[in-house]
């Protein structure tokens, strides 16, 4: 099936008359006057570019990703988005003396930052709904959910999500008591922080298509329950599809306009790719007609729902590849286990915090096998969410005989998360030829909680890129937006230091697993692309590759480390065109 197909010029032409996203103010040292953005003229007709087709920036820092030039000043590039070259000052301006030049007046320079894991499509959708993260009580979850209200019609659902009991002062799950009182009468379903579990209302919980007393459980998911067996409000995994399967479903016109929003998020915070999992039909839908309009401004990996359907149609119709290089399905998204916070996570022994519970395999070890070997046979690649100690040996273990069993298969498959790995089952990542798809923001956020969860032994092997890195592994680095913030400074940050932003705890949590600044750079570039396929056309800025790069205030390899988060994103830049600048400062 075929993508519809937009060449170069077209693209150029649709894209170079968008407007500047200005979503916020962003504030750039006094000294320093606001970046000129570059005009963008109409491409020539002629075959060959005139000379005044070239962009050459110069007199910055260049951080190119690429180890045969790592450090350079000055980078040269067609307006339709190919790299000429990449160098020295001196010697580009003598090479392309005709271009259209931009003095980088000593700013630096990186390529597109790239998501490996974020959920675009449902970041989307959430802009729609009440905002939960940061709340830190029950009180201020239901303060917030009247504010949201007021915007609903008299029939809507009250949906939200976000919402973390490891924030509030007593860190249990709530109930559905806890939003009676406010909402009698109108259904209201919370998706937690990690999208792993669910509170709903008595009013939501009166909807559902069958009866949610008793004793029976949902496999690969659990209904919290009372004494009597009455529902509490608290549904975890798969146990929260008897509620949301009901929900109304977001309008189209709804979604196609949060859509440009959430583009235009990314965009303001430096990302020029992402990796988006578990993507079903009607969101496939929704991207290729923004690709369709011109609309599509990121480089977008999806990675389809493996549940039913969907998988037997991308092996019915094989992988789709924008050959304009924006859009790209070939890689299907499996879960392993859920989450660590809401206890779903399998683990191998009992949580230390919850004796008798081990957590939740959404797959049993047979039919993840099955599942996994499914995929490549037909030619994919396969990402499996594994977080526990135990979801992780599974899913290593069914890769492991699936390879085998399909050495045709182009390979790269992924786990992701990675958050509690067995210590004899680290140096399988690199012996498999597995990539770690990993989330740095996820440990300085669990940290506060993570050791209550497994203990001081089964901690040691948890967010363990060093170890895994050491091993020859390969790690990709994203932020499992929206469960985390999108922006990709606060995993920068988080990887090289495993503080929070306060700068605790003192010297890093577990820091001997700590990265370095480049390989924290390479998570968020090359090796992101990598983990797509694309790193021959994005990931570092190198001749012949794609214009995807920032323009930052400062030098990220050598501010302190607690000045990363605050590095101003002045521009970005995708396939040589100018998507955002950040507004001059008041």
């Amino acid at each position: 099936m075929p993508l519809p197909r937009l060449t170069p010029r077209a693209r150029s032409a649709l894209i170079g008359a968008s407007l500047l996203i200005t979503l916020s103010a962003c504030e750039r040292p006094a000294t320093q006057a606001p970046p000129a953005p570059v005009e963008v003229a109409p491409e020539s007709a002629a075959a060959e570019p005139r000379p005044n087709d070239i962009v050459l920036l110069h007199g910055g820092i260049i951080h190119t990703v690429d180890s045969g030039q790592p450090l350079a000043s000055a980078m040269a590039f067609y307006r339709s988005g190919e790299i000429l070259a990449v160098g020295d000052d001196a010697a580009l301006l003598a090479a392309f003396p005709d271009a259209t030049q931009r003095d980088l007046a000593g700013r630096t320079v990186i390529p597109g930052l790239i998501d490996s894991h974020g959920h675009l499509h449902n970041f989307a959708e959430s802009l729609t709904r009440a905002q939960l993260m940061g709340t830190q009580s029950k009180e201020e979850v239901v303060q917030r959910l009247r504010e949201h209200e007021q915007s609903l019609g008299a029939n809507d659902w009250l949906l939200g999500r976000g919402w973390d009991q490891n924030d509030w002062p007593v860190q249990e799950f709530p109930s559905a008591a806890d939003l009676d009182q406010a909402f009698p009468d109108r259904p209201v379903l919370l998706e937690r922080i990690d999208g792993h579990a669910a509170w709903a209302n008595s009013a939501a919980m009166a909807m559902a298509d069958r009866d949610l007393s008793g004793d029976w459980q949902v496999e690969g998911g659990l209904i919290y329950r009372d004494a009597a067996g009455q529902p509490t409000g608290i549904f975890i995994d798969k146990a929260a599809l008897l509620l949301e399967q009901i929900v109304p479903a977001t309008s189209d016109a709804t979604m196609m306009e949060a859509l440009d929003l959430a583009q235009d998020e990314l965009l303001r915070l430096g990302l020029t790719g992402v990796h988006d999992p578990g993507l079903g039909r009607v969101a496939m839908d929704r991207f290729q007609r923004k690709l369709a309009q011109g609309q599509l401004r990121t480089r977008l990996y999806a990675m389809t729902d493996g549940a039913g359907e969907t998988l037997d149609w991308l092996c019915a119709n094989g992988p789709l590849e924008d050959p304009d290089g924006f859009l790209f399905m070939r890689a299907t998204k499996l879960y392993g286990d859920g989450a660590l916070g809401s206890r779903g996570a399998a683990l191998l022994e009992d949580y230390s915090d919850d004796p008798g519970n081990r957590g939740l395999l959404f797959l049993q070890a047979q039919e993840m096998q099955a599942q996994v070997d499914k995929v490549l046979a037909c030619g994919f690649q396969v990402a499996v969410h594994a977080i526990g100690d135990r979801g992780n040996r599974v899913v290593l273990d069914a890769m492991a005989a699936a390879m085998a069993a399909h050495p045709d298969n182009p390979g790269r498959h992924r786990v992701e998360h990675a958050q509690l790995v067995a210590p004899e089952d680290l140096a399988r990542f690199a012996e498999l030829g597995i990539i770690a798809a990993m989330q740095p923001t996820h440990a300085t956020s669990d940290m506060y909680w993570a050791e209550r969860r497994v203990g001081p032994e089964r901690i040691q092997g948890a967010y363990a890129w060093r170890t895994l890195l050491d091993s020859g592994a390969k790690l990709a680095f994203g932020s499992d937006f929206p469960v985390e913030q999108v922006d990709p400074r606060l995993g920068l940050f988080a990887a090289v230091s495993r503080q929070d932003l306060a700068g605790e705890p003192a010297g890093g949590w577990y820091a001997d697993e700590r990265v370095t600044r480049y390989e924290a750079l390479r998570g968020f570039t090359l090796d992101a692309a990598y983990a797509g396929f694309m790193e021959k056309m994005v990931g570092s800025l190198e001749e012949g590759k794609r214009a995807d790069f920032v323009v930052l205030d400062r030098d990220y390899m050598s501010i302190p480390v607690a000045e990363i988060p605050k590095l101003v994103v002045l521009e970005t830049w995708l396939d040589g065109k100018q998507l955002y600048a950040a507004p001059e400062a008041p």
